[in-house]
């Protein structure tokens, strides 16, 4: 038995579909959805196999048919005409490849019952307008987010470090800034926020039309390094789903590393599934989902350290127990913990692939911060120096000579 959810909005082939399929024998409409909402809280609840849409539908885009996919929901469109170039050219970017043609029904009940064959053989795009394949090289790339617990640990001024030290040894990176509690990258970058990349490349998400202008969303802070600016207010984060976070880092990871700066929360609200609203710590989820490593950062005191060894178990239910980079921030002899006393407590939390410490060099922290700039850039200091050694482990092929590491001392020795 295939179960059906029909959503017209209202268009005049609702009732011909409607009666097509219940007259069909193994096909039952679970439901005539009235708006796109609807239709997404009927999919959540798991009982659904395809969607029957309406291709015009008011507020479909791709954020919504990936929710379909989600809960294994088909999705099959009726369009005005199977042949139009600019309805596949829309069904594309939607990721829609069953159509049907809204004048000739007919074939819609064949079509939802076998609507995985037929997406893959009888009924689909043109060649040309499947997506572009990945750039040279892109495969290389990688995905780190990082995150923290609660507290400002350090993890914006880490992201923002590994993008800066990335770019500075000669790879591109793009660093995102995608934490729904407010972003604060552009500030430490020093870049004029006229606009948020994330929420431009949310809107290009939403159309279909972000792997072609992706680019217009980054704000160039150097040669190799791409920053897509994060919410201007953090009640901005309603603008945002989780599918267009996966998809702007789907799309960037095409032209460099990519580094993720994320929220504190792993919180999964409840009821946020239901209908087209995320909950707020979607976006966080679904960053650290779709990322090939995460740096965990923590502060090296008595309530920090209580709060990463929380988040590391949290981390720990969410990624199916996959390793995990832990960084020790603002590590300080006045603590009265030594390194390997925090590396036993840490261990005995959260299966770990690398465990650095960072130390308190408030003063560089501070000069980067007011001049705008990363820490790589602010000379050979100490903080600079253990932020070297991370970097060389989460981008190993970043790893720079001997003497260009010297480099900075060189030129103050020189002056």
């Amino acid at each position: 038995m295939i179960c059906a959810l029909l959503m017209a909005s209202g268009a005049a082939w609702e009732s011909e579909a409607f009666s097509r399929l219940e007259a069909r024998g193994g096909v039952v409409v679970l439901k005539r959805c009235v708006d796109v909402d609807d239709l997404l809280a009927a999919a959540t609840s798991g009982q659904a196999d395809v969607a029957v849409v309406g291709l015009d539908a008011p507020g479909l885009d791709p954020a919504a048919v990936s929710h379909l996919r989600r809960h294994s929901v088909r999705p099959v469109a009726v369009v005005s005409r199977v042949d139009d170039l600019d309805v596949r050219e829309r069904a594309g970017r939607l990721d829609i490849r069953a159509l049907v043609a809204s004048d000739d029904l007919t074939a819609l009940p064949d079509v939802v019952t076998h609507v995985d064959d037929m997406a893959d053989t009888h009924i689909r795009l043109d060649p040309d307008l499947e997506e572009a394949p990945a750039e040279s090289g892109a495969a290389e790339h990688r995905v780190v987010a990082v995150w923290g617990p609660a507290g400002a640990p350090g993890r914006t001024t880490l992201a923002v470090s590994l993008a800066a030290e990335g770019a500075r040894r000669g790879v591109p990176v793009v660093l995102v800034d995608a934490d729904p509690y407010g972003g604060s990258v552009a500030q430490q970058l020093g870049v004029l926020d006229e606009a948020s990349g994330l929420l431009s490349a949310a809107r290009l998400a939403s159309s279909g039309q972000l792997g072609e202008r992706f680019r217009t969303t980054c704000r160039a802070v150097s040669e190799r390094l791409q920053v897509v600016t994060g919410l201007p207010r953090a009640d901005r984060w309603l603008e945002v789903r989780p599918a267009h976070v996966e998809q702007v880092l789907q799309v960037a990871v095409g032209q460099g590393h990519v580094v993720v700066d994320t929220g504190f929360s792993l919180e999964d609200e409840p009821g946020s599934d239901y209908g087209s609203r995320p909950g707020r710590n979607a976006m966080t989820r679904a960053a650290l989902d779709a990322a090939d490593e995460v740096v965990v950062v923590g502060a090296a005191d008595p309530v920090g350290l209580s709060r990463l060894a929380r988040g590391l178990v949290e981390l720990r239910d969410l990624r199916g127990g996959a390793p995990v980079r832990v960084v020790v921030n603002r590590m300080r002899a006045s603590i009265g913990w030594s390194e390997r006393e925090i590396a036993g407590m840490v261990e005995g939390f959260s299966r770990i692939s690398g465990l650095h410490f960072l130390p308190d060099d408030r003063p560089a922290a501070d000069r980067a911060l007011v001049a705008g700039r990363s820490l790589a850039e602010g000379g050979d200091t100490p903080l600079a120096r253990a932020l070297g050694g991370v970097v060389d482990a989460v981008l190993p092929e970043t790893v720079s000579p001997a003497g260009a590491r010297r480099a900075p001392r060189r030129r103050l020795l020189r002056r």
